[in-house]
């Protein structure tokens, strides 16, 4: 059965197969995120955060055993540790987001990291942008703005962490392209676990709140589906063109909202379509110009 099921996947086009892992990998993203929002109310960041990375340590350990010592060597350590620390921060910021505010509001909010890696590119990598792209990142910074509405009834503060979270792990894909120049994937996701696991583990252990039975499952949930997810992206990103993957990630959006209705009651407003709309179709733009330009999505 297996086999059968195994040479009907293989004989399926590349972009086909690309697009199910895409939808597969958001579907265990947006699982995960209501895990993470529903462990949060009782469970500190930090130990939720420990538990996904030493977790990712473990399922990934075959792989970093195969590439050995030599193959985990590197002479970027400083790179290597300042990306670990940016995105593990950000980590922390997508937590906090996704425990106070409403899933579909911070999925949406988070999808803006294009956009800052656009700036980013430009002041640190020395990119060339052009007009189109510029006027497509200004557009979706103002969907941004339509959704968070500064200053209005409306406002939470907690949006303002959702946008950080997107700005440094926008960050953390400017600094692995940085990387990917020298260091081979299963090297920079050495790095990143490990260093993960060691930067929380004091602050966690400080932190460290008992879990119950069905706490404890989620958070070894949570740390499976984010790995299995990443492994997602990364082979559907391997055998599908960009452009026509990439636009399955915001597949995400629609299982967020879904779950945050049927399982926390949480009905998003107008002004959070209107807005999400506005950074879907900006940062579609976006990522379909990086594509077209041979640069393929990274995740980490």
């Amino acid at each position: 059965m297996l086999s059968i099921l195994g040479d009907a996947w293989s004989k399926l086009p590349g972009n086909v197969r690309g697009a199910l892992l895409i939808l597969l990998g958001s579907m265990f993203f947006a699982a995960n995120d209501a895990m993470v929002k529903f462990v949060g109310g009782n469970i500190h960041p930090v130990q939720i955060a420990l538990i996904r990375y030493s977790l990712g340590v473990v399922f990934l350990a075959p792989m970093f055993v195969r590439l050995g010592l030599t193959g985990l060597k590197t002479a970027r350590i400083g790179l290597h540790l300042g990306r670990a620390l940016v995105a593990t921060i950000g980590q922390l910021a997508v937590y906090y987001a996704v425990v106070h505010l409403m899933l579909a509001d911070a999925t949406a909010i988070m999808f803006s990291r294009p956009l800052f890696i656009t700036v980013l590119a430009v002041v640190l990598l020395g990119e060339t942008v052009g007009w189109r792209r510029w006027s497509a990142t200004i557009v979706g910074f103002a969907g941004m703005v339509v959704m968070v509405r500064p200053g209005q009834m409306g406002f939470d503060p907690a949006s303002m962490v959702a946008i950080a979270a997107a700005l440094l792990f926008a960050l953390s894909l400017v600094l692995i392209r940085k990387l990917a120049s020298t260091e081979p994937p299963a090297r920079i996701l050495f790095y990143y676990h490990v260093s993960g696991s060691l930067l929380f583990l004091g602050p966690a252990l400080w932190l460290w709140v008992e879990p119950s039975a069905l706490q404890w499952l989620l958070l070894f949930l949570i740390g499976v589906l984010t790995t299995i997810g990443m492994v997602c992206f990364v082979r559907g990103f391997a055998v599908g063109e960009a452009s026509i993957v990439g636009p399955m990630e915001y597949s995400r959006l629609v299982y967020a909202a879904l779950v945050g209705y049927f399982v926390f009651a949480e009905l998003p407003d107008a002004w959070t379509w209107v807005g999400a709309a506005i950074i879907v179709a900006s940062t579609l733009y976006v990522t379909r110009h990086e594509a077209m330009s041979g640069r393929r999505p990274m995740v980490g």
